[in-house]
C-alpha cells in the first residue's frame, strides 16, 4: 500500500469507529450532533448563562432601585444603541449543507446572533449608576470562587489542549485528505475547516455576517460536502475527546477544583433566582 493509501485507510478506519456510536445521527448537522465532550461537565452551558442573565439583571434591578431608580427596566436598552462587533467561532467549521447553500459561512440576516434588549432605554441619570450596579452584581454572582485559580480551569487548558488536538498525526491526515478533496472541486486549497470558514474574502461585518456570495456558498458545499464524505468532523470530535480526557486525567484536582467553582456559581444563581425572581 502507498503511503498516500495508507493515510487513506487510517482515516477511514478511524472514522468508522468515532461514528459506531448508536446516537449519533447519520448526517451531522450541527456541533451537538457529534456528542458531548469529556470536559463539557466542567464548562458554562448555554443554559448556566441563560439564567445567570436572569439572576444579573434581577441584581441590577434591586441595586438600581436602592440608588432611587425604582422603575428600572430587566432589559434595558443603552442611551443611545452601541457598535457591537460580533467575534465569530466554530469548533469544526460549516456542517449543514442546506445551510452552507443559502448562507455560505454566515447566517440568515433575519437571525442575528446576538439579540437586543427588548427593555426601555435607561435614562442617563440611570446610565450614570448602571456600571457600578453591573459590578456590585457580578461580585455577588462570582462570591465564593477563586477566579484566578478555578473559575472555568476548562477554559484555561482548552488552548493547551486544541495544539495538541492539531498535532495528533490522525486529525492532520483527515484534514488533508478533506483539503484535497475541496481543491479537487475547484477550490482553495485550505489547510483546514477552520481557514476556509474564516477566510477573509468572505468579508465579515461588524456582527459577523459575511456577504454569501456565490464563491462563498459554493466554496462551503464544497467543504460540507467533503467533511460528510470523508467523516472530517467525526474523526476530530474523536481526537478532541480522547485530548480532554487525557488532559483531565493528568489535571484532576484542578477540574474537580473547577467543577466545584461551577457547583458554587449555579448555586449562587439559584438562590438569587428563588429570593428575586
Amino acid at each position: 500500500m502507498t503511503r498516500r493509501g495508507w493515510r487513506l485507510g487510517v482515516v477511514a478506519v478511524l472514522a468508522a469507529i468515532c461514528i459506531s456510536g448508536p446516537e449519533r445521527p447519520d448526517v451531522i448537522h450541527t456541533a451537538s450532533d457529534l456528542g458531548p465532550l469529556p470536559a463539557d461537565r466542567y464548562d458554562y452551558t448555554p443554559q448556566d448563562y441563560q439564567r445567570s442573565q436572569q439572576a444579573s439583571a434581577l441584581l441590577v434591578r434591586q441595586c438600581m432601585a436602592e440608588r432611587g431608580h425604582r422603575d428600572f427596566p430587566l432589559a434595558p436598552r443603552y442611551p443611545s444603541d452601541p457598535l457591537v462587533a460580533t467575534a465569530v467561532s466554530t469548533d469544526y467549521g460549516a456542517l449543514d449543507l442546506a445551510a452552507a447553500r443559502r448562507w455560505g459561512y454566515g447566517w440568515d440576516p433575519a437571525k442575528p446572533l446576538v439579540l437586543q434588549p427588548k427593555g426601555r432605554r435607561m435614562t442617563n441619570a440611570e446610565y450614570a449608576d448602571f456600571p457600578a450596579c453591573n459590578a456590585q452584581e457580578s461580585q455577588r454572582l462570582l462570591r465564593g470562587i477563586d477566579l484566578k485559580r478555578d473559575w472555568l480551569y476548562a477554559n484555561t487548558r482548552a488552548i493547551e489542549v486544541d495544539k495538541a488536538v492539531k498535532r495528533d498525526p490522525r486529525l492532520r491526515a483527515a484534514w488533508d485528505v478533506w483539503s484535497r478533496c475541496v481543491a479537487e472541486q475547484g477550490f482553495t486549497r485550505y489547510p483546514d475547516p477552520v481557514a476556509a470558514y474564516t477566510d477573509t474574502a468572505w468579508q465579515r461585518s461588524n456582527d459577523g455576517n459575511t456577504r454569501h456570495t456565490q464563491r462563498e456558498r459554493a466554496t462551503a458545499v464544497a467543504d460540507v460536502t467533503c467533511k460528510q464524505r470523508h467523516q472530517t468532523a467525526e474523526l476530530w470530535h474523536s481526537v478532541r475527546a480522547q485530548q480532554q480526557a487525557l488532559d483531565i486525567a493528568q489535571h484532576r484536582d484542578r477540574y474537580a477544583a473547577g467543577l466545584q467553582a461551577l457547583r458554587t456559581y449555579r448555586a449562587t444563581i439559584a438562590e438569587v433566582l428563588r429570593k428575586l425572581g
